[in-house]
């Protein structure tokens, strides 16, 4: 039962992967398409190719998150609890996906994680060591300061920048970002794989570790290999509706300001992931950083409704995903006691 529960984890793992792949992929490169700096196609490759690197190099930071993330009991109890948080994460991410709403898959996950704890306490299981601090730094404190600093961040960097161009005509200024923004383009890619692939690679590392197929020590190849591919793979098919939402629909945005948004969210995925070993969310970085360069200028762009409405879903996110969650590991309870 054991085997059987593992490869359900497996196969989950993967799902998310591509999940997180195919819907981030419009994310990293939205504003590089929008403001024209690349071709649809060129975009998708070029995110491809640094998603797959990003995710090959997370695979040390991936060991010290699957060391200090929880603590899961052995067996089929703690694989059920892995089999629940994942199905939770993949249902409201393909949901969000599907209204074109922009989250982060890493609350998802812990959300969902929470709530399979849960329900593995309430019938008499096994808790989940350390989950209580991993809701607060990995949900509550990122949720409310990551989007706040790239807000504001953002906001501020407008002007040297601005500043700095100021005696540039207008046209060349915007051929000139537009190439800088294929730049930052594949560095917010790069920076998804880091941050993004810890979350798979950990998963499977816990997974083996419950199913007594792996001792904890060294990292093993396989699950870094399958998280890179699955989350590429993902990116080359990846869908556009939160492409739509981050470069149409939230606010309007030219080269200068989408090169501020996507240098300032790569740069802070890279201090969180090789710094200061923080998950932070790609998606609430850059939508964040994307809505504090727009909102600088002299009219008015933002939508405020659309404001709203992403903001609710970050809210609702751990709570629904621990909901789904923990009615999953109600419905795993009597085939986790075979």
């Amino acid at each position: 039962m054991a085997i059987g529960f593992f490869a359900l984890v497996v196969a989950l793992a993967c799902g998310f992967a591509f999940l997180n792949g195919f819907r981030d992929v419009s994310t990293a490169v939205a504003l590089s398409v929008r403001t024209r700096a690349l071709t649809s196609s060129v975009a998708v490759l070029l995110a491809a190719v640094f998603n797959f690197a990003g995710a090959m190099l997370s695979g040390g930071f991936a060991l010290l998150s699957s060391q200090s993330l929880f603590e899961l009991p052995d067996g089929v109890s703690g694989l059920a609890i892995l089999a629940s948080a994942l199905a939770a994460a993949i249902l409201w991410g393909a949901y969000a996906w599907w209204r074109g709403i922009p989250l982060s898959s890493t609350h998802a996950l812990v959300g969902g994680f929470a709530g399979a704890g849960a329900a593995s306490t309430l019938i008499g299981g096994h808790a989940i060591g350390g989950v209580d601090n991993a809701l607060l730094f990995q949900v509550v404190l990122p949720l409310v300061l990551s989007p706040v600093i790239a807000f504001g961040a953002a906001y501020l960097l407008v002007w040297p920048v601005t500043w700095a161009a100021r005696f540039t005509q207008p046209d060349v200024v915007h051929s000139r970002f537009r190439r800088a923004e294929a730049v930052s383009a594949a560095a917010v890619a790069f920076g998804h794989g880091l941050q993004d692939g810890q979350r798979t690679i950990s998963v499977l590392l816990l997974a083996g570790v419950a199913a007594g197929l792996y001792d904890g020590g060294e990292l093993p190849l396989w699950p870094v290999v399958l998280t890179a591919v699955l989350l590429t793979v993902g990116t080359l098919f990846g869908g556009w509706r939160i492409s739509h939402t981050l470069g149409h629909k939230l606010t309007r945005i030219d080269p200068l300001r989408g090169f501020v948004a996507q240098s300032l969210s790569s740069l802070m995925l890279f201090i969180g992931a090789i710094g200061l070993h923080l998950p932070l969310s790609t998606t609430h970085t850059l939508t964040s950083a994307v809505l504090g360069a727009g909102t600088n200028q002299n009219f008015s762009v933002t939508n405020r409704p659309m404001v709203l409405r992403i903001l609710g879903f970050w809210l609702l996110t751990p709570a629904v995903t621990a909901a789904v969650a923990f009615v999953l590991g109600l419905a795993f309870s009597p085939l986790a006691k075979l």
